[in-house]
């Protein structure tokens, strides 16, 4: 039984099981789906095609875009096609890639907030050097290290689940394949691997959250101490970042950082982390920057510049 599988197909429960739920919650969510990417690639284009935005904080923007954007599209596509499917289902490699990539994407975007607020650090203590301090090749190397630490770490969680022997039953309580769910129903005694993940998953999530939390507090409690534009552009920015790390890491050290038992909110909680929370990314950012709102008004003026004489 250790190398081998009986499930080839898991059956997904859903978020309700009434047809006119679905309905109202399809539009709901279809509604946030094509907020989420336009928003996300309106960010990248503004930033990308704007000169003025060149600083290391843009650049580490754009990318937090990008994520959002494949972080986003893992679990809500499905979702939105199982609301009129009578059986959802999800293949076996279908449901270890959907947990893949969910990790993947989750935890390189959390590395990416900690190298954001290293960024924030640069600047507001270190404004004379900032530019050779955070120039373009650290920032690189940051944003690729970030993608290999979600790399690897989404990696450990497939490595345990893939090697136990799942042989019914198939049914998983929500609308995607999570570690929460699928250790739930595989044939043996899984308390090692539950700690490991716990482990890997809420430790991590914890630590940074607290380490960024502290670490924005110090920068505010220097801010405030200031006067002038710049302190309080410094200030937006930080109050925007602190905003983005409690919804990225509530849910998840909510969802990770405990034993993997049922709770009543946990479906509440999933949409919010995989559905809701990328929409907010965009929103937040553009509605407290106001570079970025100039930026996206010249944007869309010499859009309709170039139309109007039919470039």
């Amino acid at each position: 039984m250790e190398n081998s599988t009986g499930v080839t197909q898991f059956v997904l429960m859903g978020l309700s099981q009434r047809r006119e739920v679905q309905l109202f919650l399809f539009v709901i969510f279809l509604t946030f789906y094509v907020i989420v990417l336009p928003g996300n690639v309106l960010i990248i284009i503004t930033i990308r095609g704007d000169p003025n935005l060149t600083s290391p904080m843009y650049f580490l923007l754009a990318n937090l875009a990008f994520l959002d954007i494949w972080y986003s599209s893992i679990t809500a596509p499905k979702m939105l096609v199982d609301f009129f499917s009578e059986r959802k289902v999800i293949s076996f490699g279908g449901c270890i890639a959907q947990l893949f990539f969910l990790h993947f994407v989750g935890a390189a975007e959390m590395f990416l907030l900690v190298v954001m607020a290293y960024d924030r650090y640069a600047a507001i203590c270190k404004p004379l050097h900032y530019t050779s301090v955070m120039n373009r090749n650290l920032c690189t190397v940051l944003v690729l290290a970030s993608w290999a630490g979600g790399f690897i770490h989404s990696l450990i969680q497939v490595v345990l689940i893939i090697r136990l022997p799942f042989c019914g039953p198939n049914e998983l309580d929500n609308f995607f394949c999570d570690i929460t769910q699928v250790l739930k129903i595989t044939c043996v005694e899984t308390f090692a691997e539950e700690l490991v993940m716990i482990f890997s998953s809420g430790l991590i999530s914890v630590v940074c959250f607290v380490a960024l939390l502290v670490s924005y507090a110090f920068l505010l409690s220097m801010l405030k101490k200031s006067a002038g534009d710049s302190a309080n552009k410094a200030l937006s920015t930080c109050y925007s970042h602190i905003t983005i790390v409690v919804f990225m890491f509530g849910p998840s050290i909510y969802i990770y950082a405990r034993p993997f038992c049922a709770y009543s909110l946990d479906k509440v909680v999933s949409v919010f982390h995989t559905v809701i929370f990328p929409l907010l990314n965009p929103i937040i950012y553009t509605l407290r920057n106001k570079e970025i709102k100039t930026a996206m008004r010249k944007l869309a003026n010499r859009y309709v510049l170039c139309k109007g004489h039919g470039c």
